[in-house]
């Protein structure tokens, strides 16, 4: 926290655990999220998970306090943008935020991973268009198809090429998050990052298919910036039926 910096945040990260569902949470964690947060960084966006950070208190002051952010399922977001509007820049902790969440299975995480793809696009609806293109199996397909036309090189091959060498940066971008060596096998990850590859696109266009958020005994829709509003129980099984 230096002069000119209004929040220092970590990117989230998981511990070691056993079992697959731990395996694809660390999977996600170190490769798709690490991904969007170190090149977000870097070009200086806005990408704040607000699970542990450091934040000046007079720029929450100045807008009005945590109160002001209450209107918010996304209020890390929103806070972060607060400390950029504010002429100070966002920093992240060469550590990771190593979380434990007390349930660990896939059906809960992608159930995560939906309500965040809905956030994302509440937010900043940019989102619609630009995430599908940051998967690895459409961009590769829109790729190869390109390849194929301008340089009339085999589409298959290309897409083949494409999907190895995006595994293998996977690869590395982990190594380097975890740090040491990782809790799992090669072949457990070969699976891992295939489910997460081939579940990614699902999971984003079914976030669009039904805006409502459920979060524990709650329901909200959002607003177009944002603004969560809570959906009255007696209506909430028709919003997310």
């Amino acid at each position: 926290m230096v002069d000119g910096v209004g929040l220092v945040h970590q990117m989230p990260f998981t511990c070691d655990r056993d079992g697959f569902a731990a395996t694809f949470e660390k999977i996600y964690f170190g490769t798709v999220q690490a991904r969007i947060y170190l090149c977000a960084d870097l070009l200086g966006i806005v990408c704040h998970t607000g699970m542990s950070c450091l934040v000046r208190r007079n720029i929450l002051e100045s807008a009005g306090g945590l109160g002001h952010f209450g209107r918010y399922l996304a209020e890390d977001f929103f806070i972060a943008k607060a400390v950029t509007d504010s002429g100070y820049r966002l920093t992240v902790s060469s550590q990771p935020a190593w979380q434990n969440s007390g349930i660990c299975d896939i059906g809960s995480f992608q159930a995560r991973l939906t309500r965040w793809a809905k956030l994302r696009v509440a937010m900043v609806p940019t989102t619609i268009l630009l995430e599908p293109l940051s998967e690895c199996l459409v961009v590769g397909a829109f790729a190869s198809w390109a390849a194929s036309v301008l340089f009339h090189w085999d589409s298959l091959v290309f897409y083949l090429v494409h999907i190895l060498v995006w595994f293998l940066c996977d690869w590395i971008l982990l190594s380097i998050v975890q740090n040491g060596s990782l809790p799992f096998s090669k072949i457990d990850f070969v699976v891992g990052w295939i489910f997460r590859e081939c579940t990614g696109p699902y999971l984003f266009f079914h976030a669009l298919w039904n805006p409502a958020i459920r979060w524990r005994t709650r329901v909200f829709k959002l607003a177009w910036g944002g603004v969560a509003q809570e959906v009255p129980l007696e209506k909430a099984k028709f919003v997310t039926a």
